[in-house]
């Protein structure tokens, strides 16, 4: 067995075509294009890249985009009171703070002070609640982007077992509730779990968000089962990788996305997709 390819680099540009059409009908109708606020702090040269990116697919798709970049020694209360200006601001629809944060500023509370209907990220505790209560609105855009991946194969969820590797607050709890939504029998893993390669082999559908090469071994692979590598890391030879063996793994599973352009790709498309949703004037 060789595993089909999820290719989410292709999804996406489908995707971010019918974000394209809806924003020129949005204009079409009298309203002003959605605008997304991107915060950057410091000069760490893979978020100054992921920004780039995003950056880059909103003028793709007609997306207004305003950029702050700020010194890495701000202080907390003066990011917080940039966030509460662009709470403010009725031209911002969204707001993105890129994370990593420098360590003397706390990510969560930060994160808080973001409005809910601007927080493109879906990272504020009132869209996980909502989530959690099978009732999204701003959906998490990696957990979210895997959910398109894997209703574009047509995957089947209930009666199937989801393993998910990684229990961040970005990716592995809401993906668990995600999965939850549809129907499946999740089980999370994490850094305290024994016996990993235990769980792995159950799984049906397995979700690794860890950044850990190698993490997970091809032969650990359920056969026929559907393989999410969620980890991006590069190799001091420039090499990217993900968590899982691909070359192994491949053989084993029915379905498999690639690292890079699997997730990565859907998960800038969500964000654009969010964006518009949060500059819906019909939206709840």
């Amino acid at each position: 067995m060789t595993a089909n390819t999820i290719d989410g680099k292709a999804l996406a540009t489908i995707i971010k075509k019918d974000i394209s059409e809806k924003i020129k009908s949005r204009i079409a109708q009298g309203y002003r294009p959605p605008g997304l606020a991107v915060i950057l702090i410091g000069e760490d040269p893979a978020s100054s890249i992921y920004v780039q990116n995003k950056r880059q697919a909103c003028e793709q798709v007609g997306i207004h985009s305003v950029y702050h970049h700020l010194p890495t020694q701000i202080e907390e209360n003066s990011l917080i009171e940039l966030i509460h200006s662009l709470n403010q601001d009725e031209k911002i629809d969204g707001i993105l703070l890129q994370l990593p944060l420098p360590k003397h500023i706390d990510a969560d509370k930060v994160l808080e002070h973001i409005h809910p209907q601007k927080d493109v990220d879906g990272f504020h505790p009132y869209n996980l609640g909502r989530l959690a209560q099978r009732r999204p609105l701003l959906r998490p855009c990696t957990p979210y982007g895997v959910m398109m991946l894997l209703e574009h194969i047509k995957q089947i969820y209930k009666g199937k077992h989801a393993i998910i590797i990684g229990a961040s607050n970005i990716v592995g709890r809401p993906m668990a509730l995600e999965l939850l939504i549809a129907g499946a029998t999740v089980t999370v893993c994490h850094r305290f779990t024994h016996e990993l390669s235990h769980y792995v082999k159950q799984a049906d559908i397995l979700i690794s968000a860890v950044g850990k090469p190698g993490l997970i071994k091809g032969s650990w692979i359920k056969p026929g089962s559907t393989v999410v590598d969620v980890g991006f890391v590069r190799l001091l030879n420039g090499t990217i990788t993900g968590d899982v063996e691909f070359d192994i793994a491949k053989e084993h599973a029915a379905w498999i996305t690639p690292v890079p352009g699997g997730v990565g790709p859907m998960t800038v498309a969500m964000l654009l997709g969010n964006t518009l949703f949060a500059a819906n004037p019909h939206r709840e």
